[in-house]
């Protein structure tokens, strides 16, 4: 079986209002469900990604940035009253649907602690003093990265010893990819990073891009 670690990116668009989740995170978590592959996620992600949804989707600007031109095209005889009443009413309808799926946004993802083949695990000691030992890695990343990576690497290395045979990291966020955004060569240290741990890393949620030319690590 295959098992895949994800993070916020993926809680996020697993999160989203309806229109905006992606359909291939939904995929991922169809396929835990399934019992094809075997998932795992940060607890810290759940509340980073409720505090991102929140932040990065405002139903309200939106549509108020459409009402403003419909104020304009009414006034330059650019827009019918019939058409515009129709506009403001999918505007509304719209409004409603997004902010009620944003009030249930942490009641959304506390269900991903139930659903079958999703593990959600909380960062312990091992994970911790690991974030603190990366420091010192010149990795460049940013506080919550690293701690993220930090809970990867260890909890892929338990399961790599326990007999797991396909470890891998679904990640968006280029700063953790162990290959080069331009020149898609192996970046160190985190190539040796993801290596010694054995997780193989994929750029999506398909688990199918990738850089060629890197191999599958064996230990």
């Amino acid at each position: 079986m295959k098992h895949v670690f994800v993070e916020t990116n993926w809680v996020f668009e697993y999160g989203a209002p309806a229109h905006l989740r992606s359909s291939v995170a939904l995929g991922l978590a169809e396929k835990a469900a399934a019992g094809d592959l075997r998932m795992y996620i940060p607890s810290v992600c759940l509340t980073e990604a409720s505090e991102a949804i929140r932040r990065r989707i405002n139903p309200g600007s939106a549509a108020d940035s459409v009402r403003k031109f419909l104020a304009w095209a009414g006034r330059a005889d650019e827009l019918n009253a019939e058409d515009s009443t129709t506009i403001r009413r999918i505007l509304d309808k719209y409004e409603a649907s997004v902010q009620g799926e944003l009030d249930r946004i942490e009641e959304r993802l506390a269900l991903l602690r139930s659903r079958p083949g999703i593990e959600i695990f909380s960062l312990d000691d091992e994970m911790l003093g690991r974030a603190v030992e990366l420091s010192v890695e010149n990795l460049y990343l940013e506080p919550f990265d690293q701690a993220i990576l930090a809970a990867v690497l260890v909890r892929a290395r338990a399961l790599r010893n326990s007999g797991a045979d396909a470890v891998c990291f679904c990640e968006l966020d280029h700063h953790l990819w162990p290959w080069d955004r331009q020149t898609r060569q192996p970046k160190q240290p985190l190539a040796r990073l993801y290596d010694a741990a054995g997780v193989w890393v994929y750029g999506d949620f398909a688990m199918q891009s990738l850089p060629q030319g890197l191999d599958f690590p064996e230990n």
